[in-house]
């Protein structure tokens, strides 16, 4: 037991041979504690928020957890099947978007039946929000989205290039994805776009592409929370309005002053800081309003 009476507890769940080790944390004697478990966003995230060589230090869902545990909500955080490097053989044979599904499935499994917890409620971050979206909620209370994006991935690089590069490189991107979704690969990548559309990542991307989250929200049945930080960089406000626009029994809620990865932002020069930084607090408006609404 930790401190003030916090239990963690290392667990590994398999998905055939991937292995998804994680971390379960929970208040000792309080009975029958609601169980919140994460799905990480894009990228090698660590069950703490990490990521070798990019949020190398940010903690942000281990500060989440401690937080939420802190108000007697249970906590499961897990690495994603590519933080792991013995993973990567198998990933490589199996480039599916539904695979994150399947994890996270397998995650409401092991904890469905345990009597410590007296609901799972699933929390999406960025990636992560079409992620839980696409899980099974046979046996899932409330779902959260976090800073997730409403439209799919491919009209959203399309969006991002053009902002960036301009609409030549743009019209080349939308030819790519759409050769892509044709035929399920791109014959001649433009050596621009390489790293977008190297070979190992088609099939992958190709998975991922059939997914609108804003179509994908519309089917949910059980209470929904949106939530957007005002500072983010990466989703916009906008792409929250969009979501509770689709699901209008949803709740919607901004978080002041708040980034990608969930810190307070004062100072606009410190958004990208944060990222490598545990120190940053963790927006105190989101833990408010995600207990309001799990308590609820």
């Amino acid at each position: 037991m930790g401190q003030d009476g916090i239990i963690s507890e290392d667990i590994l769940i398999t998905n055939d041979s991937i292995q998804l080790p994680g971390t379960l944390s929970y208040t000792a004697g309080s009975k029958s504690q609601p169980l919140v478990i994460f799905v990480h966003g894009s990228g090698n995230v660590d069950r703490n928020g990490n990521q070798l060589g990019v949020n190398s230090n940010a903690n942000y869902i281990k500060q989440l957890s401690d937080s939420l545990v802190s108000r007697q909500i249970a906590f499961y955080r897990f690495d994603k099947r590519s933080a792991t490097a013995s993973n990567i053989p198998f990933i490589m044979k199996d480039m599916r978007f539904d695979a994150f599904a399947e994890d996270v499935n397998l995650a409401i499994d092991h904890f469905k039946n345990d009597q410590r917890f007296s609901s799972i409620i699933l929390l999406g971050h960025s990636q992560g929000s079409l992620v839980a979206m696409l899980a099974n909620h046979e046996d899932v209370a409330k779902y959260i989205s976090l800073a997730g994006p409403s439209g799919s991935i491919d009209q959203a690089i399309i969006t991002q290039v053009r902002e960036r590069n301009g609409d030549s490189l743009a019209k080349i991107v939308e030819s790519h994805f759409k050769e892509l979704k044709e035929t399920g690969s791109v014959a001649e990548v433009d050596p621009n776009l390489i790293a977008l559309f190297n070979k190992p990542t088609q099939p992958f991307m190709a998975s991922w592409m059939k997914y609108n989250p804003s179509l994908e929200i519309k089917k949910l049945t059980i209470p929904v929370l949106i939530l957007n930080g005002d500072k983010d960089l990466q989703v916009s406000i906008a792409d929250a309005e969009a979501l509770h626009a689709s699901q209008p029994n949803s709740k919607l809620v901004i978080i002041k002053k708040m980034n990608h990865v969930l810190k307070t932002i004062d100072d606009d020069l410190d958004n990208f800081v944060s990222y490598s930084k545990p120190d940053f607090p963790l927006s105190t408006q989101l833990v408010d309003t995600i207990t309001a609404f799990i308590k609820d």
